[in-house]
């Protein structure tokens, strides 16, 4: 239904939880050539009592179908409370070039995405970041009309890259990143200042432990996979009763010797693909397939993102083959356990495991590069409350935290991994770190939510 209101903009209702005459309270966005005359006003909700920053938020067409379609050229973000960019300098202006955003009048241009997840050439979700505070439902406007201004920083990445001979998966933030050196189980990477560092590693063929020889700036590989789940990993509870996990790379015909499955053809094989790369989230996708553990076969695909400004990835699970031989089998996701653990935490949901370290490649068997002894690296793992999954310390290869969960219907299943270390930017002390986990696990089981939202036509 219409109605007009008094500062001359049409307003079309829609969402049915937005009063209409207080989205058109806010004067119009304006930015020198791009003077739109559609928006929508979207109200995005807070439901929990703490501060929420940069939390991610993501709307479907479904959500508001106004958007089915658009080209990501013609919706633009913008935050009617955020301070407006200044007239550019000349200097800005030969750096930025013609598509750098101009001055701004009556708000801030934010970045967004518009991922097409599912590849068929249309948009699935379009994702940005927001501050929120405690019970907060804050407005922000999509405007809608072509224009081509806006650079964006990307605080996210995703590479596939030829590393040391074979193909490996890696997805970051600006503090820390993850790479699936082994196909079932991340290695950590951190990062001592807020920079994107896998397209470096990757095609230069750095090592992740020496790589600070290059640029103090980048970091270390924070974690020793081996044998163990690493800073995050998936399995099966296949005995009922029992903790012992089947693992893709563990397989009957797996050399052992070795850890690797090491014939495509006859044992578990994986296939990698980067779905999308910054500038706000990352994404790839693993498929495990042709896993049979001599109980059963299986296939799956997972998708890691990793979000700007965060110390956590999220994994999204789903298994396309579910073939038990037995019943009572569930899934599993696990870390390691730190060694020597001098600050953890084993709540609802919640894993924390931290440690001081003397990191070490694991492969310098000649002992060529030092020892890199840090104050504390840790790693955590969450899962929704909702799954209802159990926590349990499993012993075999070398310590794990894992949560076993009940078997679903639509063999779908999710959970969230984080990682720190003292000598990154942010998360400087186990206690840091533990704070931190503890509070995005709340912000992952009540992610923000679309309120409701108005479009405006200005007349």
């Amino acid at each position: 239904m219409f109605g007009k209101a008094a500062c001359g903009v049409l307003l079309a209702a829609v969402g049915g939880a937005m009063p209409a005459q207080a989205a058109a309270s806010e004067p119009w966005y304006v930015r020198e050539d791009f003077k739109p005359v559609r928006r929508i006003a979207v109200q995005i909700t807070n439901d929990l009592d703490q501060f929420r920053r940069a939390t991610p938020v993501t709307i479907t067409p479904a959500q508001i179908p106004e958007l089915a379609g658009m080209h990501e050229l013609t919706v633009t973000l913008v935050d009617p409370k955020g301070q407006p960019r200044p007239v550019p300098t000349k200097e800005q202006l030969a750096q930025m070039g013609p598509h750098g955003i101009r001055q701004e009048t009556n708000g801030r241009q934010l970045d967004l995405q518009m991922d097409d997840l599912d590849k068929d050439g249309v948009w699935d979700e379009l994702f940005f970041q927001l501050d929120l505070k405690p019970r907060e439902t804050r407005t922000v406007y999509l405007y809608l009309g072509f224009h081509q201004r806006g650079w964006n920083p990307h605080g996210a990445a995703a590479t596939i890259g030829s590393y040391s001979r074979h193909m490996v998966p890696f997805w970051e933030t600006g503090n820390v990143g993850w790479k699936l050196w082994f196909p079932d189980s991340a290695d950590v990477y951190g990062k001592r200042k807020n920079i994107l560092i896998a397209p470096q590693i990757l095609s230069n063929n750095w090592d992740g432990y020496a790589v600070s020889y290059v640029d103090p700036a980048y970091g270390s590989d924070i974690m020793s996979v081996d044998d163990s789940f690493g800073g995050g990993g998936i399995g099966l509870f296949e005995t009922p009763g029992s903790d012992i996990v089947s693992r893709p790379r563990f397989s009957p015909t797996a050399d052992a010797a070795e850890r690797w499955n090491t014939n495509q053809l006859t044992d578990t094989r994986y296939a990698f693909e980067v779905i999308v790369n910054g500038p706000l989230r990352s994404m790839v996708r693993i498929k495990t397939m042709n896993w049979n553990t001599g109980k059963g076969r299986y296939a799956l695909e997972q998708v890691y993102t990793a979000y700007a400004h965060h110390n956590y990835a999220t994994a999204k699970v789903k298994f396309d083959q579910w073939q038990p031989v037995g019943k009572g089998v569930e899934f599993a996701a696990g870390i390691r356990k730190k060694e020597g653990e001098t600050l953890g935490l084993r709540s609802r949901g919640v894993v924390v495991t931290t440690a001081p370290e003397a990191i070490r490649n694991p492969d310098d068997t000649d002992s060529t590069q030092n020892a890199l002894r840090v104050a504390y690296a840790g790693s955590a793992l969450v899962v929704k409350d909702s799954y209802g999954a159990r926590h349990v310390s499993v012993p075999q290869q070398q310590g794990n935290e894992l949560f076993r969960f009940p078997v679903r219907a639509d063999g779908r299943y999710e959970y969230m991994i984080a990682a720190g270390w003292s000598e990154g930017e942010v998360l400087k002390t186990a206690a840091e770190f533990r704070d931190y986990v503890v509070g995005v696990a709340k912000e992952y089981n009540s992610p923000a939510r679309l309120k409701g939202y108005v479009v405006e036509t200005r007349q």
